[in-house]
């Protein structure tokens, strides 16, 4: 009997676990919690956020900047156990990750710029993860110390070397306690493998290996050689006028590490089996929408290149996003995404000025929770959206810093396409194209998000009741 209750009530944890994290519904309410960054008055190009990413616990968040800075955010232990205060992020390590360089042999500048961040997983008491600009991926080891050695024979306490006819004794060093300092030193360099822009590294689950994609290729590396790696992927045709598409993104699979997925500007997906061949040219499934006559317009090669793609954490379903929609796919059925979402359909008659002031080029990511269940991209005017793949319900929200109240609650946001204007209602032709949110997270396991909008970061959670 106490071993069914025990099995009910651990049901009921579960349940209630997995509704926390996956209900959207109109009683899930998203809450202001932290944010971070200067007053944009004083920012600079180099503060813009350039990617967002959790590691694997979610105690640790991490951001890089234009500015080729890392930025890591670790959460505070003492209020976790706590339901009505969750703990708060706090500046742990930041570190210059990047710097600019130049390449003499194509008289080419080198940005700084991080262009994505992946978290290893962890193995000890240190935290590893990958930084990469649009040449470069480093592996990045942060540790903390709160000893430091003292009584050295052949150095004095300053770090002199000692004259040694002064030397009679012979003394045993010891390890004194000090304030704790935390450490980012580069464990690796992987230098001089892309010829075109870094826009994707992902770490395989075998954690031995990683790739890292550019426009034409995609690279396999080991974690311990830097000086060799193997391309897997290669478009580039032997004729560059013949070049039809590009590679936009690349991602392993969560749980099999010969499986990968890339996508192109041509709007669809190719998964490769490294186990069919050393070279992956030939792919083992291709996913493509076909595209619906009625709308074809001037843009929509343009519009249907996909800006992001991600497994979900079951490893089932693939999920891209392009400019106007989030897609998710079924691995099992190339010739339809299974559910189709519309971020900001209102949009599409405005697509002749978002062409003339480039936002059309604009790359949105996309994030699954960590049930699978709610999906959530980023839109113009610092409105971000999410979408509940079980009750088909959408919201709208904004990151702003009105609402940056502690504990404030967001209200949902609507955008009005034309006729009369309701007084909660924001107008299409009044939305602010240079505000956008392209980069979001969410943490692994819990309601707590992180949104990048320009140079700021926003931290939300679900109220708890």
């Amino acid at each position: 009997m106490n071993l069914e209750r025990r099995q009910e009530h651990t049901i009921c944890g579960l349940s209630s676990w997995s509704s926390r994290l996956g209900a959207l519904t109109q009683d899930t309410l998203w809450c202001f919690s932290q944010l971070k960054g200067t007053v944009e008055i004083g920012a600079t190009e180099a503060d813009i956020i350039s990617t967002v990413e959790f590691n694997h616990t979610g105690e640790l968040l991490a951001t890089g900047d234009k500015g080729g800075r890392v930025v890591i955010f670790q959460r505070e232990q003492e209020s976790k156990n706590q339901v009505h205060r969750r703990g708060e992020y706090n500046v742990y390590s930041t570190f210059q990750s990047h710097e600019p360089e130049f390449d003499y042999l194509k008289s080419l500048e080198i940005e700084e710029k991080i262009n994505k961040i992946r978290w290893l997983p962890q193995q000890n008491a240190a935290y590893f993860l990958l930084s990469t600009n649009d040449k470069t991926v480093k592996l990045w080891k942060v540790s903390e110390r709160d000893k430091r050695p003292e009584g050295y024979n052949l150095k004095d306490e300053e770090g002199r070397l000692r004259d040694p006819a002064t030397i009679t004794t012979l003394r045993v060093p010891v390890l004194r306690p000090m304030d704790l300092m935390v450490e980012a030193t580069p464990r690796r360099v992987f230098a001089n493998a892309h010829t075109y822009h870094i826009n994707s590294i992902s770490v395989n689950s075998d954690y031995e290996t990683y790739m890292s994609a550019d426009d034409l290729r995609i690279n396999l590396w080991n974690f311990e050689i830097t000086n060799q790696s193997f391309n897997i992927v290669d478009i580039k045709p032997a004729n560059m006028e013949e070049l039809t598409e590009v590679i936009t993104a690349a991602e392993f699979h969560p749980h099999h590490c010969n499986t990968f997925v890339y996508s192109s500007s041509k709007g669809t997906i190719r998964l490769c089996d490294m186990r069919a061949s050393a070279l992956c040219d030939r792919h083992t499934k291709f996913f493509e929408e076909p595209e619906d006559p009625s709308n074809r317009s001037f843009f929509s090669e343009i519009i249907s290149s996909i800006s992001d793609v991600k497994f979900s954490h079951s490893g089932r379903y693939i999920m891209t996003r392009d400019y106007l929609t989030v897609k998710v796919w079924d691995l099992n059925m190339e010739n339809r995404p299974i559910e189709t979402y519309q971020v900001h359909d209102y949009l599409r008659s405005k697509l002749c000025s978002l062409y003339e002031n480039d936002c059309i080029f604009d790359k949105f990511e996309c994030v699954w929770n960590g049930s699978d269940s709610v999906i959530m991209t980023g839109s113009y005017n610092n409105f971000f959206r999410m979408f509940d793949r079980n009750t088909k319900r959408d919201v709208t929200l904004e990151a702003s810093r009105e609402n940056s109240k502690p504990r404030a609650i967001l209200k949902p946001r609507k955008v009005c396409v034309g006729g009369k204007r309701r007084k909660d209602e924001i107008s299409v032709d009044s939305l602010d194209f240079s505000k956008k949110i392209l980069h979001t997270a969410w943490h692994p396991s819990e309601n707590i998000i992180a949104v990048a909008a320009t140079n700021n970061l926003y931290i939300f959670q679900d109220k708890v009741n």
